[in-house]
């Protein structure tokens, strides 16, 4: 990764807004804190200099989300290792909020945030993550900062990746669809599905499989679990809380000690 001097980037561009939560997991590794941090500080400017601005905000997921409330079945992400992470991860989390700038809201993933602060700044954002649940369920243009690729999401493409995830579920968050549902199935069905029908069509799939009851109940959860926030009306529906308004940042204007 070539270092990025920040007097070369422009003054103005788009607003990228960044899910932070991978870049923790891709330096945490680093032998020691400084090298983790520069790790971090050239990550970020290399997503500002490709996406050809100064302007951003970024966005941590800390605490546990409504999701973790609203899964009844099994645990949210029950599947994941939770064990102890690395001082070097927290370290990183509080570097990324004192000299970045970065929030978290406790109700929310970061996932949730990058998506509702493109719908609700309504200006020229970029969406920075390497998810793919925010690549392919958030309509915008996305930078994936794994592979360093932009992605184009429709409106038509993330809705129906949406409800294709609803019928399969998620086995990286430990999310159950409906059993013996997978992609190969979940596409095929909703090649034959007009796209406003897509929610009643998962539904009634769901009471076949588990009864009305039942299936209302699964339906309902699994929706929860796996819907992204897009709006601010998402928001006060699921976590039942007023967001702040968005502060873009300018890469410029930080600290200059940092750089130095």
């Amino acid at each position: 990764m070539d270092n990025i001097d920040i007097n070369d980037l422009p003054d103005d561009g788009p607003v990228v807004l960044i899910d932070a939560d991978s870049l923790l997991y891709f330096e945490m590794g680093k032998p020691t804190l400084e090298e983790a941090i520069e790790g971090i500080d050239q990550r970020i400017l290399t997503m500002l200099n490709i996406n050809n601005t100064c302007n951003f905000a970024g966005f941590l997921t800390i605490g546990k989300c409504f999701r973790y409330a609203a899964a009844k079945t099994k645990n949210y992400k029950y599947n994941r290792k939770h064990g102890s992470k690395p001082i070097i991860f927290y370290a990183l989390k509080e570097y990324l909020q004192q000299h970045w700038n970065f929030i978290y809201i406790s109700e929310l993933e970061a996932d949730d945030l990058v998506a509702v602060y493109a719908d609700k700044y309504g200006g020229d954002t970029v969406i920075c993550s390497p998810d793919k649940d925010v690549i392919h369920q958030v309509p915008g243009i996305h930078f994936n900062y794994r592979t360093a690729e932009h992605v184009d999401t429709p409106p038509e493409s993330a809705e129906t990746f949406l409800w294709k995830q609803m019928l399969m579920g998620d086995s990286t968050d430990g999310i159950q669809g409906i059993p013996k549902v997978g992609e190969k199935t979940a596409n095929k069905w909703l090649k034959e599905v007009n796209i406003t029908e897509m929610p009643m069509f998962t539904l009634e799939k769901y009471l076949e499989k588990f009864g009305i009851s039942e299936g209302i109940t699964k339906f309902a959860e699994t929706f929860k679990l796996i819907y992204i926030l897009k709006s601010k009306e998402d928001v006060l529906r699921e976590a039942d809380i007023e967001l702040p308004e968005l502060v873009v940042n300018n890469v410029k204007l930080l600290n200059k000690e940092q750089w130095q």
